[in-house]
């Protein structure tokens, strides 16, 4: 009996369980639970993912539980599916653990936004928290100091593998020759984790989750793809605290170059960048606008703009995000239509919507599609002479480093419809 025992606490250990969480043996209902707790979430998720390496976030538990219902369960037959699991800590309760989402690139729907609508916005505003402070410390009552809702993600390697935040990891696959008729050309698998202060170990993990989960699913729907090692080394943390623009780099360093030639006027005096990558299809710039420089650019406005200058210091602060699309990614762009369904970006094609502008090139052989977007309120408060002349610096910047060619840009007139 007591070899047995012995046996089940060296099969725990070597299954991943935090056994620093428990003061004594596993039972052998914890392990029956533990067990259930694992086909659950793998039936959730399609098999897409190892239940027992979603159990292995925040340290290890004995009970999770998947949803339900329908909408949270994975079926790679859709276009657009998910599967949420739930930490259970105690009879009764439950908290949010764990998120897998799988995408398919689609002609009906996009699977990137652009333009001033309010789910892009990357500030959380003084009202969204009841904290005087930041995550970094910072007042909230600087709402650009830190993007705190939608940080610009950073590339996994090269970034052809995927990208990744602080608490999710998203792969993407190209679906090449040999792959069925019914394959989309992109599919994209994210691992989230649904809790505070996700570790760094839980970053690795969510990537290792993500990448098993993509190759399953590129396999199950019939994508040929070959996917990228995972790199060596543990994903560093994301940086959400903006910088000034004039001194930036990596993928905003064609601002500070901008600032340089045009200077500070009313253009944007923080940024938030990435590493530059010249493989990554999918290369993000954040720009803003702090406290001190919407004060300087509301003293040259009329009454009716100030109004948005005060505005911009709570609720709707202003800024700009530029963000260039290659290869299959450049067909999966869209904006939203009011009272419409979305509508997808034509690549090759040049114009703009609410709130966004885009450009097209070819680069190596491929289409590339080049966006700018505005926060509402903003692009009023620069005109379309700077919109155009930044856009335009920005185009010239991204499409000779990349070795573009074939560059269409917007019309004057795109600029002037504000």
């Amino acid at each position: 009996m007591r070899a047995g025992l012995i046996g089940l606490w060296r099969w725990t250990a070597w299954g991943g369980i935090g056994l620093s969480l428990y003061a004594g043996w596993l039972t052998a209902d914890d392990l029956r639970d533990r067990a259930s707790s694992e086909r659950d979430i793998s039936a959730a998720c399609d098999g897409l993912v190892s239940g027992a390496a979603v159990m292995d976030l925040q340290g290890g538990m004995i009970r999770a539980k998947a949803s339900d219902y329908d909408e949270y369960r994975i079926d790679t037959r859709e276009l657009h599916s998910s599967c949420t699991v739930y930490k259970v800590p105690g009879p009764g309760k439950t908290t949010s653990l764990f998120t897998l989402v799988v995408r398919r690139s689609d002609a009906s729907e996009p699977m990137n936004w652009i333009g001033d609508d309010s789910g892009l916005e990357p500030f959380y505003d003084t009202d969204d928290t009841e904290d005087t402070d930041d995550a970094d410390g910072t007042g909230k009552g600087d709402v650009t100091a830190v993007a705190d809702r939608r940080p610009e993600a950073w590339p996994v390697g090269d970034g052809t593998l995927g990208r990744y935040g602080d608490w999710y990891t998203t792969v993407r696959a190209e679906c090449g020759p040999g792959s069925r008729a019914t394959a989309p050309e992109l599919l994209n698998v994210t691992a989230r984790a649904d809790y505070d202060d996700v570790s760094a170990v839980d970053r690795e993990r969510l990537a290792r989750i993500a990448r098993t989960a993509a190759e399953a699913a590129a396999d199950r729907i019939g994508c040929k793809t070959r996917l990228a090692a995972l790199p060596g080394r543990r994903p560093a943390s994301v940086p959400i605290t903006l910088r000034p623009a004039k001194t930036t780099g990596g993928s905003c360093s064609w601002f500070a170059a901008h600032l340089s030639q045009q200077g500070q006027d009313r253009l944007p005096d923080r940024a938030l960048a990435i590493p530059l990558r010249n493989a990554n299809p999918l290369e993000g710039c954040l720009l803003a606008v702090g406290p001190d420089q919407v004060g300087r650019i509301a003293d040259e406005l009329n009454d009716d703009q100030r109004d948005y200058a005060r505005s911009a210091l709570t609720h709707s602060p202003w800024w700009l995000r530029t963000a260039s699309y290659f290869g299959p990614e450049a067909h999966t762009v869209g904006h939203e239509v009011l009272g419409g369904q979305d509508a997808i970006i034509e690549a090759g094609t040049a114009g703009h919507a609410d709130g966004a502008w885009w450009a097209s090139s070819v680069c190596d052989g491929k289409p590339a599609l080049h966006t700018l977007s505005s926060s509402y309120t903003y692009d009023d408060i620069l005109g379309s002479r700077r919109l155009n002349t930044l856009f335009r610096a920005y185009v010239d910047d991204i499409t000779k480093r990349r070795g573009c060619t074939d560059v269409t840009y917007p019309d004057a007139k795109d600029f002037r419809s504000l």
